[in-house]
């Protein structure tokens, strides 16, 4: 299928939106102010989480062993409310012109391979084709059960739904027979734009992750101690996709881009865009912001606005 060459294009900004609450919001409208003030400030994507459900011990998010970050702390409870992020995408697809939106993460597996392949197709053909899938394995075995899956095979059932997903999106006869699943001939239409929905793997540098990433992605969403460390990982994860067959020079790479605060509150751009021409040097391409603004209406979208051109002066 074809893939975007990410590597190739101008550093990209990008906010996460924050699409759970640990109580209950009542409305639920600032999502549309933000997607809107963002969508025409220039901001270039929008980010979204992801869990279905939540089991009573969260403690594998601090678990490194079982896909949690050390230190971690799922933020909510398992209480929270967290709202379906493709769904969301949609509804925010319909308020929007021109802005990305991307799932970090979609837990991909949890959602049966042929509907998800479904889903967002139509997400991208009915939005201009503005839809990334960042997609990872998680760090919750409750989510896999309660799904009738396997917490122990995650890594190889997300392997599934990717292939199966790009497999339709990229053949107007589709077949596939991986041992687990089997069709002949399937029709699924319309097909995205440009072969296929962008994807953009989770992980760190190990063998089953830049696996994934050379067959599958065309970005990379570092995490752990290699998000902590970019400098270090980037190469380490271009050299090993090269070595499994895939374009590592052209990976995009997502760094986060932490919010530093004056005493007063507001936002310090120099010290927040500080590391950002570093960061460029060593292969970030999709700056992750954090950065939360008080305002609403125009004086938000004027806010987001002046973030996003200082970004740029900063990365060009």
């Amino acid at each position: 299928m074809a893939r975007q060459r990410c590597g190739m294009n101008p550093p990209q900004l990008s906010m996460t939106l924050v699409t759970f609450a640990a109580e209950d919001p009542g409305d639920w409208s600032h999502l549309i102010d933000r997607a809107v003030a963002a969508d025409q400030a220039g901001l270039d994507r929008l980010a979204l989480s992801d869990h279905v459900a939540f089991g009573t011990d969260l403690s594998a998010y601090a678990d490194p062993a079982k896909g949690g970050i050390d230190g971690g702390r799922q933020p909510t409870g398992p209480d929270g409310l967290w709202l379906e992020p493709l769904t969301v995408v949609s509804y925010l697809m319909a308020v929007t012109s021109r802005i990305r939106f991307a799932t970090n993460i979609l837990l991909a597996a949890l959602r049966r391979p042929i509907v998800l392949a479904k889903t967002a197709a139509t997400i991208d053909v009915l939005s201009g084709s503005r839809l990334d899938l960042g997609v990872g394995v998680g760090w919750q075995a409750a989510e896999y059960e309660a799904a009738g899956l396997s917490f122990s095979t995650r890594g190889a059932q997300l392997d599934h739904t990717l292939a199966v997903c790009q497999q339709v999106w990229a053949n107007e006869r589709a077949s596939f027979d991986d041992g687990q699943l089997a069709f002949t001939d399937l029709h699924q239409n319309p097909k995205p734009r440009g072969g296929g929905v962008p994807i953009w793997v989770s992980g760190t540098v190990n063998r089953r992750a830049m696996e994934r990433l050379a067959r599958f992605g065309v970005g990379w969403i570092p995490w752990g101690p290699d998000a902590a460390d970019l400098t270090a990982a980037i190469p380490r994860m271009r050299h090993a996709v090269t070595e499994l067959g895939g374009d590592g020079a052209n990976v995009g790479v997502v760094g986060s881009l932490p919010t530093a605060y004056h005493e007063d509150g507001e936002i310090d751009g120099a010290a927040t865009l500080e590391p950002v021409r570093r960061l460029v040097e060593a292969g970030v391409t999709d700056f992750r912001s954090n950065a939360r603004f008080g305002a609403t209406g125009e004086e938000l979208t004027d806010q987001i606005g002046s973030f996003a051109a200082a970004f740029r002066a900063a990365s060009a």
